[in-house]
């Protein structure tokens, strides 16, 4: 397959002048965290050591703090110093534009424009075309890749990256970011680094091509390592189920999750992206309602009301919505009543 070619340098990488916009945009959000504050105070004297290293190659990648969170399953994330965080963000600002033009446009993770709520709105729009506004039967195709970040093979991405990108210095830097971690040997990616999220990307961009083009499949999306396939013939998305396990196995060494691939009507409800999808509506997860729930019964903040408001916005939440808002006057007029009888005490 012909590729088009990354024609940045290693400078317009490393160049202090790309650090320091990297900087502007790794801070945001960032300026009362410890770590942050404490680069900050020698910030040139950073940048410029940061630079020097990586101008003659001496730069090493630093190891990683690791944490767990719940989001809502238990995950692991692996956190890099503020140093190689910065390079992270400088490294990304260039090859990212490149790369987001290489990739297909119903790829919808992690990249500009393209969020859950696109990825949402683009599954319901290819819906309505297979079934003729809902006249006849669209079958789904539902898959789910095991252990995805974990099981991303280091070799099998650089040798990815070596086939778009010319400059062999980039390539060494990158291969500084992609081993400086491991869940396995030779393999896995820290959930925490920006890098990450392009490098999954551009990995599965050779699966993306591969059903787009060697398969014909029409009417496809994949967020992150879901992803669905629609069609009207459900033997024929049987048929292409031991050709999409066969290829995440032979070229990208990773595997569908036994649990979470079936093939079932639009009619009768597909889970995807945290909602339930019918044909003219589509209703929120009952776990993801639970949890919704849960969050705003241990942080009842208006900003995080406000978020999930938001949330329930783009499908038929209608009650649910009407209930949080209630909820929100209830407790803002107790509030107003505790004030006032304080306020009289």
């Amino acid at each position: 397959m012909s590729r088009i070619k990354f024609t940045h340098k290693y400078n317009d990488i490393i160049s202090i002048d790309n650090l320091l916009e990297a900087w502007r945009e790794f801070i945001m959000g960032k300026k009362k965290r410890k770590d942050v504050q404490e680069f900050e105070r020698n910030l040139m004297a950073n940048i410029i050591k940061l630079h020097n290293e990586l101008d003659v190659m001496a730069y090493k990648h630093d190891g990683y703090e690791a944490f767990n969170i719940s989001d809502p399953k238990p995950r692991n994330i692996n956190k890099a110093t503020v140093r190689d965080r910065l390079l992270h963000h400088s490294i990304y600002r260039i090859i990212y534009p490149f790369f987001n033009r290489v990739f297909m446009s119903d790829s919808f993770s992690c990249r500009d424009a393209k969020g859950t709520h696109k990825a949402l709105n683009r599954f319901r729009d290819m819906g309505r075309k297979v079934s003729r506004n809902n006249s006849a039967t669209c079958w789904v195709l539902k898959c789910d890749i095991r252990k995805f970040f974990d099981n991303i093979d280091h070799k099998i991405l650089v040798d990815i990256l070596n086939e778009y990108i010319q400059d062999k210095d980039i390539i060494w830097l990158l291969e500084k970011v992609i081993y400086s971690f491991s869940k396995t040997p030779g393999r896995g990616l820290p959930l925490g680094n920006l890098t990450s999220q392009l490098f999954v990307n551009i990995y599965m961009n050779e699966f993306d091509q591969y059903i787009k083009h060697s398969l014909k499949v029409k009417y496809y999306i994949r967020y992150a390592d879901d992803f669905v396939i629609i069609s009207k013939d459900k033997s024929w998305l049987e048929e292409l189920l031991p050709k999409i396990g066969g290829l995440l196995s032979e070229k990208l060494k990773l595997s569908l999750h036994p649990d979470k691939v079936y093939i079932k009507t639009l009619a009768s409800g597909v889970d995807f992206l945290g909602w339930v999808h019918f044909p003219n509506y589509r209703i929120l997860r009952t776990t993801t309602k639970r949890r919704m729930l849960k969050n705003l019964s241990y942080n009842p903040k208006t900003e995080s009301l406000n978020s999930y408001l938001g949330l329930l916005k783009h499908g038929n939440a209608f009650k649910l919505r009407n209930n949080l808002m209630l909820s929100e006057k209830v407790n803002n007029l107790s509030g107003e009543v505790k004030k006032s009888e304080y306020n009289k005490g």
